[in-house]
C-alpha cells in the first residue's frame, strides 16, 4: 500500500480543481486511486469478514474517483447488482473516512467474460492458487424480474470450499463414483458423457459434484463451468419464456464447456422443462462438451421422465453411491476428528459409526453436536455422554431400516433364499414370507408402493398394495403371523 504522503488530501484536490479522476484523465499515476481504494477495501474486509470480502469486494477494480462519486468495475452483472444493492452505502461511508464525502458509489460491468471460478485452498493440485473460501452462493442470487440474458458465469455459484476431492473419504460403497468423478475432472475430453451420479440423501453426490468443479478450475481455469440445481434450471427456463428471451437462455447454457445439473429428478413430470433440457443436453454432447448430472435414482428408475431422455441420461457412465458401511462411516468420523481441536475417544467414534447408519450428513451432524457440547458446555466426550446428547437421533436411526435389510431378515427367519424375494415363485413357503416383507417395507420405510415394487423384482404397485392389505388382515386373525411380525420388527429395529 502506498504511503499516504504520496498523494494530495481531499481538500487540496478540491481547492486546486484537480480531482483524482482528473488526474487519471490527465495521465498522472493511478496509484492515488489504488491507494485510497486499497484502504477502503481493507476497512471493508475488517467490517464484513474475510468470506464476504473475498466473495464481493476483493475483485472490484476502481475506475474513477472524485467528490461526485466512486466508480468501481465488477466482473459480471451478478456481482455488480449485489454490491450496488448491499454494499454501496457502506462503501460510501468507508470512503468518507479515507478520501472525503462523495455523492455516490456506482458499479459497472467491465467484462462479458469474468474470471473463472476461484479454487478453494487447500487442495491437492499443485496448480491451485490463493482464492476465496467460496464463490457467491446460489441461494444468495437476487431473484429480480429481469430477463434471462445473463452470461454463463452468473450461474456458477453455490460451491462449498469444503467439498473437494481431498476431503472426500473413499470406501467400497463410493469408490466407483469417486474414480469416475476424478477422471472427468482431470481430462479435457469428455471421458464419460454424461457422467450420471446417483444415490440416496446425504451419501456424497453433491460433494463429488462440487469437487469436480473445483478440480476443473484448478487444472483448466480457462474452461467454462456452470453448476446449478435442476430447480434453478427450470426457474431460468420459465423466466426466459416469460420475457421471450429464449435465444439468450439457449446461448447461456449451450456455450459452456462443462454443464453440471444437481438433483435432476426435480424435472420429472415437467414436460416443457424436460423438452428444453433434452435439446440442451443433445447440443452439448454432440459438440463434445461435458455434462455431469446427479439424482436420487438411476436413469431407468426416474419416473415421470420421458423415455428418450432416460435413454440419453444412461448413455455415458452411470455410477451409484451406496449407503456408507461401518468402515466408511468410521473413516469419515476419524477424518473430522483430525480437523478439530476436541478430543473424541476412539470408542465414541466407533459408537457413532455403529449406531448412526442412515446417511453421512447425520453422522457429521452428530459429530458436530458432541463437539459443541465439549466446547460450549465443557463436558468430556464419552460414550455415555454421546448416548444422552444424541438420544433423539439414536431413536430415529433405530427405526430406519432399508428394504434390503427387511428382505434379508425375513428370508433368514423363514429359511428361504433372499433371491426368492425377487423371483416369480408362488408356492406358499415363498409367497407368504415375500408378502410379509412387502408389508414390513411399507410399515418401516418411507417408500411408496411403486418404489417398494421396484425393489421386489419390478412388481406392480397393486401387488404391493394387495400384500399389505392381506398381511394386515392376517395380523388380526392369525396369532402365529402376528408373533412372527412382532419378532421380525424387534430384530430389525434393534439391529
Amino acid at each position: 500500500m502506498s504511503d499516504p504522503r504520496n498523494f494530495l488530501s481531499p481538500q487540496q484536490e478540491i481547492d486546486t480543481k484537480n480531482t483524482v479522476s482528473d488526474s487519471v484523465v490527465a495521465g498522472e499515476p493511478i496509484e492515488t486511486v489504488s491507494s485510497i481504494w486499497g484502504r477502503v477495501s481493507a476497512a471493508m474486509k475488517q467490517d464484513l469478514g474475510d468470506t464476504k470480502w473475498q466473495a464481493w469486494i476483493k475483485n472490484l477494480t476502481p475506475v474513477t474517483l472524485s467528490e461526485k462519486g466512486l466508480v468501481l468495475q465488477a466482473g459480471n452483472s451478478f456481482i455488480r447488482d449485489r454490491v450496488q444493492s448491499q454494499y454501496a452505502e457502506k462503501l460510501r461511508f468507508m470512503l468518507k473516512r479515507e478520501y472525503g464525502a462523495v455523492q455516490q458509489v456506482s458499479v459497472t460491468v467491465g467484462s462479458a467474460h469474468p474470471a473463472p471460478l476461484a479454487a478453494p485452498a487447500p487442495m491437492q493440485s499443485a496448480s491451485v492458487k490463493s482464492a476465496p473460501d467460496y464463490p457467491p452462493r446460489l441461494s444468495q442470487m437476487p431473484e429480480t424480474d429481469a430477463p434471462a440474458s445473463q452470461n454463463a458465469a452468473d450461474m456458477v455459484g453455490g460451491l462449498d470450499s469444503r467439498f473437494t476431492f481431498d476431503r472426500f473419504i473413499v470406501g467400497k460403497p463410493n469408490e466407483l463414483a469417486f474414480a469416475a468423478a476424478r477422471r472427468v475432472a482431470e481430462t479435457t475430453t469428455a471421458a464419460f458423457n454424461p457422467l450420471f451420479l446417483y444415490g440416496g440423501v446425504g451419501l456424497g453426490k453433491t460433494h463429488l459434484m462440487h469437487a469436480i468443479a473445483w478440480e476443473i478450475n484448478a487444472r483448466h481455469p480457462h474452461r467454462r463451468v456452470m453448476y446449478l440445481s435442476a430447480e434453478k434450471f427450470m426457474y431460468r427456463f420459465i423466466r426466459a419464456l416469460r420475457y421471450r428471451d429464449m435465444m439468450s437462455f439457449k446461448e447461456q447454457f449451450r456455450s459452456v464447456d462443462v454443464l453440471m445439473i444437481d438433483d435432476v429428478q426435480f424435472i420429472s413430470g415437467k414436460d416443457s422443462t424436460q423438452e428444453e433440457f433434452f435439446h440442451t443436453f443433445n447440443a452439448l454432447v454432440e459438440d463434445g462438451r461435458q455434462v455431469i448430472l446427479s439424482a436420487d435414482k438411476s436413469p431407468t428408475d426416474l419416473s415421470g421422465m420421458e423415455e428418450r431422455l432416460r435413454s440419453r441420461l444412461g448413455w455415458g457412465m452411470v455410477a451409484d453411491i451406496h449407503p456408507a458401511n461401518y468402515e466408511l462411516r468410521l473413516g469419515i468420523l476419524q477424518s473430522r476428528r483430525e480437523r478439530c481441536d476436541v478430543l473424541l475417544p476412539d470408542k465414541v467414534l466407533e459408537f457413532l459409526a455403529n449406531r448412526i447408519t442412515s446417511n453421512i450428513r447425520e453422522i457429521e451432524g452428530a459429530f458436530n453436536r458432541l463437539v459443541a457440547q465439549a466446547t460450549l458446555v465443557g463436558r468430556d466426550i464419552t460414550v455415555e455422554m454421546a448416548r444422552e446428547v444424541l438420544s433423539d437421533l439414536l431413536r430415529s436411526n433405530n427405526r430406519r431400516v432399508t428394504v434390503e435389510d427387511i428382505q434379508k431378515q425375513v428370508a433368514s427367519y423363514y429359511n428361504i433364499r433372499t433371491a426368492d424375494m425377487f423371483s416369480a415363485r408362488r408356492s406358499r413357503t415363498v409367497a407368504r414370507p415375500r408378502q410379509i416383507a412387502m408389508y414390513l417395507s411399507k410399515d418401516l420405510t418411507t417408500f411408496s408402493y411403486p418404489e417398494i415394487g421396484r425393489r421386489f423384482g419390478g412388481r406392480d404397485h397393486t401387488t404391493i398394495m394387495h400384500a399389505v392389505r392381506k398381511v394386515g388382515e392376517l395380523l388380526r386373525d392369525d396369532a402365529e403371523i402376528a408373533d412372527d411380525i412382532s419378532t421380525l420388527k424387534a430384530n430389525l429395529v434393534d439391529n
